[in-house]
Order: C-alpha cells, then structure tokens, then sequence
C-alpha cells in the first residue's frame, strides 16, 4: 500500500491532493471532509480500510493546503471543481464518502455524476439548511468556532458538541479534533459555511439512483439521527445503520465502521 501527496494545479486553483493506491480492479473510494478539516483528520478511518481500496481525499479551497478561493463558492462549484481533479488524476468511476459537511459534497457529486459516481456513503450528515438542527448547546459551541485556538477548549466541548465515545473519553479530541481544524484562513472556513447554509438537498433526494450507505450516530448533537432517517425515506436505494457513538464516529469508531463501509462496497 503506497499513498502520495502532491498539489494539482486545477486551473487557476492549487488542490492538496493524497492518494493511496488500491486494486486496479476496482474504483477508489473519494472522502469529502468535515467543514474546515484537513484531510489528514480521516487519517484514522483510512488506516482502519481494507488496503484494497484506493483512496483519495483533498483539501477544499481555503482549508489546509489548497489555495484560497478568490470568491464564494457553492456545493455545485466544488462538485465540478472534484470533477476537475479526478480528470487531472486520470480517474474514472468513483465511490464517494461524505463526512459531515463533506456529505453536502458527496450528494451533490452524486447528483451531477451519476455515472462517474458508482456508490455513495453519507457518515453523520444530512440535507443541508433544510434540516432537524443541533442542540442549542451544540449550536452554540459551533458558533464559537475556537476548536484549534486553544488545546484545552477541544477536551472542553467533546462531550456537548461531539457526544458519543467523547463524552466518556473527552481528552480523546485533542488526538482527533486539535490541529486538523486550523482556522488560518477565515475567509476559507466562511465560504464553506455559507456554501452549506445556501444548499439542500431534500427536493433532490429521489434522484439520487446510486446505492447508498447512510451511517448516522445514535448520540450526535451536531447532527441529530432523525436526519439520517429522513435520507433515508427519501433516497431510492438507501440503506441505513445506525452506530453507538456520536459526531466522529467514523474517526473514533474507524475500526469498526471501516470494515462496514467495506463491506457495502464489496457487495
């Protein structure tokens, strides 16, 4: 298993790009991050994957080491912007995993590429602006946005803001939360911000044909798990499993989920 990291120039656009090699006989699996996250942050989720599967994540522009967007942008632009990279890494087909914001993403791939797109995998997400919101705890500490400001504020919040296996364990978010957040670029992190609060997909959902695996939570603040239900009444070809842990299940929980997501993709 080898996997390299490089900047595409896409345009007039710098992309952060890593790439870990699989099978040649299947499609590698695209990961669409959390707002402001770095690639490296579903470095555990990646490490827990059947080494057959190839995997490619980015930076969005604005956050780590992608160039800054010159303008906002929408779901539908960065959608086309993946697009871009993928020609410029001569890859086909694709799966697709969407973790939290990057599940806005990941739909709306789905939806612009329904060929190049073969599956589709949604861990804690949901349809955008239209949605069952957080709690007003939760909500809060989003609206403060100090993830990366200070070590001790991410130990601080695991519990409110991320539930699950951080409410027993909260040191464990300086490991998974602290330095994968950075907040260098406001600017960045704005423009995601309002390319979600622009966007939904609820109208869109039946038009998603591809199978899907929507993975959700049962203690997720941020995203609470009747949203994963609603995807899932909506969505053609959906099937649903609910997990014991909160936000960053997919991260705390890799060892587990991995193997999952694995498997409907084998299937």
């Amino acid at each position: 298993m080898t996997e390299s990291t490089q900047n595409l120039q896409v345009g007039d656009r710098s992309i952060r790009v890593a790439v870990r090699e699989g099978s040649a006989d299947r499609p590698p699996l695209v990961l669409c991050n959390g707002i402001g996250a770095r690639l490296a942050l579903l470095q555990p989720f990646v490490d827990a994957l059947d080494s057959e599967i190839g995997v490619i994540r980015f930076d969005v522009p604005g956050v780590g080491r992608s160039s800054a967007p010159g303008m906002p942008y929408t779901f539908a632009s960065v959608a086309r912007l993946l697009g871009e990279v993928l020609d410029e890494l001569g890859v086909d087909q694709v799966d697709v995993l969407g973790f939290s914001w990057g599940g806005g993403l990941a739909q709306q791939f789905a939806l612009q590429n329904p060929r190049r797109c073969r599956r589709l995998v949604l861990v804690s997400t949901t349809t955008g602006s239209l949605m069952v919101p957080a709690s007003p705890p939760a909500l809060l500490e989003m609206a403060a946005a100090l993830r990366d400001r200070e070590p001790g504020y991410a130990s601080r919040i695991a519990a409110t803001l991320y539930g699950g296996r951080l409410r027993d364990e909260p040191r464990l978010a300086r490991r998974y939360v602290f330095g994968h957040f950075p907040r260098a670029n406001d600017a960045g992190y704005l423009m995601q911000v309002l390319a979600a609060a622009c966007w939904t997909s609820l109208p869109a959902l039946p038009l998603i044909r591809q199978k899907t695996l929507i993975l959700a939570g049962d203690d997720d603040p941020i995203i609470p798990v009747v949203n994963a239900r609603i995807m899932h009444a909506l969505l053609p070809n959906a099937e649903l499993d609910v997990f014991a842990d909160g936000h960053l299940g997919l991260i705390t929980g890799a060892r587990e989920l991995a193997p999952r997501v694995a498997e409907f993709l084998d299937d």
